[in-house]
């Protein structure tokens, strides 16, 4: 069997610790710490799976998941971290990366998802796992509380599972909750958005495909149901599924099996799947945008969420609830919100629901300094940010600002030193912020600072011009 070549792009301290298992394996391991030394190893085939950290000194991983995917890499890519999130494990696993590991690495782990040779394409992606504890629904009026028992009683079951909602009431967050406690929570959990690929792709994403089933398609492709396996597939926004694909959805539902692409054999699955919707699905079928029998099939447990406007004091719950993780995430003091903020929350209609509350308390976590939070820290009605705002006696933020080794230089931080600081300065401590709480995507940070994509990109070009590294 021809020996494993196994990149790290890490720090040496990490990987040393493994160096005997590697030799008594017959395994190739090298370390590297920068984006242009990864992709040399890469353009020259030295490797067959690559094993990263989120970031290092003028390195993103992001950046070198771009490269492989614009040059239709089969490699396999892991990303490992010793302080990991969901969220950031979303963002990695939909920037293609194969999984996302917690420190520390062990040869047991690595050794599981060794390609069986060189040649091979990539072992199956076990998708992030998810633990009860770690599925918290914050809330406690009436409606969520009927859906959570609803929810937690289905959830050992194997029967479907349709939650509909408006946008941002957090349907993915109870798709979650219930494979945390179906029994299945140690196998993978797999998210599919219908509505990001057109119909060919999102096929292929579902089922896989065989090599050279069509233009691009390089080598075999496992699809989400066989990824998924053992575990739960959550479709969201499932309205926006084409009707032909939904034909061959049924039947995967129905029987238990599915067809890859351009293959020749029929594949079992054993797959839990739930289904997401933010529109009426009833009137879909009406109209004949969507299949009544798929519906039926869906619809075997249904769950409303009500929109945050009419779930009353948990609005509050939930701000408190944001504030407590945003302030332990930037490293801030415990912040309160003010009687005036805590007014405008409830008095509020919450068209964005919960994902509208959450940016707004990241915003006001980060212009509140040491609080309390007042409503003019969350920018109402196209305010625009200053200094000058701030009322005597409140702070501003005043502790040094360690931007990413992505965005600015390593030696670059913002420190006030107890000044006030300019709107210049303090503009770029938002986006600097903004950029690092969404980890450099540029479209959600723009909509953290009520911003257009444009208007960011000139920003950040401006900061180019006075020196500062910005990719």
């Amino acid at each position: 069997m021809a020996s494993k070549r196994i990149l790290f792009v890490s720090r040496s301290e990490l990987v040393s610790p493994l160096h005997a298992e590697f030799k008594a394996h017959e395994c190739q391991a090298m370390v590297v710490d920068d984006r242009a030394s990864a992709l040399k190893v890469l353009e020259a085939r030295k490797a067959d799976i690559v094993f990263t950290l989120p970031s290092l000194p003028g390195y993103r991983a992001q950046d070198l998941l771009d490269a492989l995917n614009q040059a239709e890499s089969q490699i396999p890519v892991i990303v490992f971290t010793d302080k990991g999130s969901a969220e950031e494990a979303r963002y990695y696993m939909e920037m293609g990366a194969q999984d996302y590991w917690l420190c520390p690495l062990t040869w047991e782990k690595i050794q599981a998802v060794l390609p069986r040779d060189a040649q091979a394409p990539a072992a199956p992606r076990p998708a992030a796992r998810s633990n009860p504890r770690e599925v918290a629904i914050v809330g406690s009026h009436p409606s969520v509380a009927r859906v959570l028992v609803l929810a937690k009683q289905v959830a050992p079951s194997k029967a479907t599972v349709l939650i509909s909602g408006e946008s941002g009431t957090g349907k993915e967050m109870f798709a979650r909750f219930i494979h945390a406690h179906s029994g299945r929570e140690s196998a993978p959990f797999v998210a599919v958005n219908c509505a990001a690929l057109p119909e060919h792709l999102l096929e292929s994403e579902l089922f896989g495909h065989e090599k050279g089933s069509f233009t691009g398609a390089i080598s075999r492709k496992l699809g989400k149901f066989e990824l998924a396996t053992g575990g739960t597939l959550l479709l969201d926004e499932i309205s926006e599924m084409a009707l032909a694909l939904q034909a061959k959805l049924l039947r995967a539902l129905q029987e238990g099996e599915i067809d890859r692409v351009g293959g020749v054999e029929t594949v079992k699955v054993d797959v839990r799947v739930l289904a997401t919707t933010n529109r009426n699905l009833e009137q879909s079928v009406e109209k004949g945008e969507f299949r009544q029998d798929l519906f039926y099939r869906l619809n075997v447990i249904p769950l409303r969420l009500p929109p945050l406007a009419q779930r009353g004091d948990d609005v509050l719950l939930l701000a408190d609830f944001f504030i407590r993780r945003l302030t332990r995430e930037y490293g801030l003091g415990a912040l309160q919100l003010s009687t005036e903020a805590r007014d405008w929350l409830m008095a509020h209609d919450w068209p964005g629901n919960v994902r509208e509350l959450q940016n707004l308390m990241e915003r006001a976590v980060l212009l509140a300094g040491a609080g309390p939070i007042r409503p003019m820290h969350f920018l109402l009605d196209g305010q625009e940010w200053s200094p000058e705002l701030c009322e005597e006696g409140d702070s501003v933020p005043d502790a040094p600002i360690s931007a990413r080794p992505s965005s600015l230089s390593p030696n670059m931080t913002m420190d006030f030193a107890g000044r006030i600081p300019t709107i210049q300065e303090m503009e770029m401590h938002l986006i600097m912020k903004s950029l690092d709480s969404t980890l450099g995507n540029r479209t959600k940070a723009s909509e953290l600072l009520g911003i257009s994509v444009r208007t960011l990109r000139n920003k950040l070009g401006e900061y180019r011009k006075i020196g500062l590294d910005i990719p």
